[in-house]
């Protein structure tokens, strides 16, 4: 084993980690003051359930030994996962750092699985998570329909600055998850971590210079919005391509996500966070231009077409294509089974009243110092929807 590989991926798996409440932040950013906590929360919540889950079951689906299609059963509850070597660094630590973010269908490409056999290259989760994560946003949002008042009240971010600093920890952390997946302190973690600052960059000015060109101002939002459409974009490349090829996919990427969310804008469509447009095509371009803009000088692994190798693009569309047929199909399964036995969505009233009171029972931002919420089951509605809150004990 490696004491500085070792010592490169404790501290990716903690930069990883951050990831999540930054998550958080960024999305509580962006929907209303009543469902901030609860956004936030589910960041949270997922730390310790998926977290356990993970360590009981998720990575020997994901790690062991298995098929094609997944692990086997032989880690399960973290069975002979030790202090022995994986690579240079130690077994528990690989486990730890892969549960930071790694999800099933990592045994397709990371764990001997039929996307590894046929060459697709995904360097650190560019259709694992980010294809994966879109395409069920997707389904989610058509199963559950919009929201009540959809198309009939301006839905506007709450707190613009939450969502810029979310988007600044997302980067920060992202260091840890593109570099770290080379698993090693070596010239490919530099080359992840390189084009992990510049493709966000090309992002970010390529989408601020449409913001200008088609509304004349530049807006926050749409900046963070840039740079985590750069950072999925340039998860799958990140220790394939060179800096250039980094920054021309960074570039890239911002059009097809951009112009996404202006369409989305006229649909039905409720996908109030724009994870379809930010993680689902974001992922799907980063994942097509690995294809195109891979060169084997840098990893030795494979060139993609636009240095003489065009088969690797089409490896890469059926990777995609993979990813989004089984993410489609078992999050369609899943929220039907969920149906069963709890409703998928929030009641009329809990919608207008917010999840956060009716969820947690608390507010982001207090109306009054030490008022706990209590919801009398006759609760007076004012004229636009909004429920009155009423402390315990009266009126504040």
């Amino acid at each position: 084993m490696s004491a500085a590989d070792t010592a490169w991926m404790l501290v990716a798996t903690a930069l990883v980690l951050l990831m999540t409440p930054a998550l958080g932040f960024f999305y509580g950013g962006l929907v209303r003051a009543k469902n901030a906590l609860n956004t936030l929360m589910m960041s949270v919540c997922a730390l310790g359930f998926v977290g356990l889950a993970w360590a009981l079951i998720g990575y020997s689906i994901a790690f062991a030994p298995g098929n094609g299609f997944m692990g086997g059963l032989s880690r399960v509850l973290l069975r002979g996962v030790g202090l022995d070597a994986q690579g240079t660094i130690p077994h528990l630590l690989f486990m730890a750092y892969q549960a930071t973010f790694a999800i099933t269908i990592a045994h397709w490409v990371w764990g001997g699985g039929f996307l590894a056999t046929m060459g697709a290259l995904d360097f650190a989760g560019g259709t694992v998570v980010h294809v994966n994560a879109g395409v069920a946003a997707l389904v989610a949002a058509i199963v559950l329909g919009p929201r009540k008042d959809y198309a009939r009240q301006a839905f506007l971010p709450h707190n613009v600055a939450f969502t810029v600093l979310g988007a600044g920890l997302l980067w920060f952390g992202w260091f840890g998850f593109n570099a770290g997946s080379a698993l090693a302190a070596n010239g490919v973690a530099a080359l992840a971590f390189t084009n992990t600052m510049m493709a966000p960059a090309a992002t970010l000015v390529v989408w601020t210079l449409l913001d200008l060109w088609r509304t004349g101002r530049a807006t926050a939002v749409g900046a963070a919005t840039a740079i985590v459409v750069g950072l999925v974009a340039i998860t799958p490349a990140a220790g394939f391509v060179g800096p250039k090829g980094g920054i021309i996919l960074g570039a890239l990427a911002a059009l097809p996500s951009y112009f996404a969310l202006l369409v989305r804008a006229r649909t039905r469509l409720d996908d109030s966070l724009d994870v379809v447009a930010a993680h689902g095509l974001g992922g799907t371009v980063g994942a097509l231009l690995t294809g195109v803009l891979a060169q084997k000088v840098w990893n030795g692994v494979a060139d993609g077409l636009a240095f003489g190798n065009p088969r690797q693009l089409w490896i890469q569309f059926l990777a995609v294509l993979a990813s989004i047929v089984y993410s489609a199909a078992g999050t369609f399964v899943l929220l039907k089974l969920v149906a069963l036995v709890a409703p998928l969505r929030a009641a009329t009233r809990e919608e207008g009243l917010g999840l956060d009171v009716t969820q947690h029972g608390e507010e982001a931002y207090a109306a009054a110092e030490g008022a706990i919420l209590v919801l009398p089951d006759a609760l007076p509605m004012d004229t636009v929807g909004v429920p009155e809150l009423e402390p315990e004990g009266g009126r504040a």
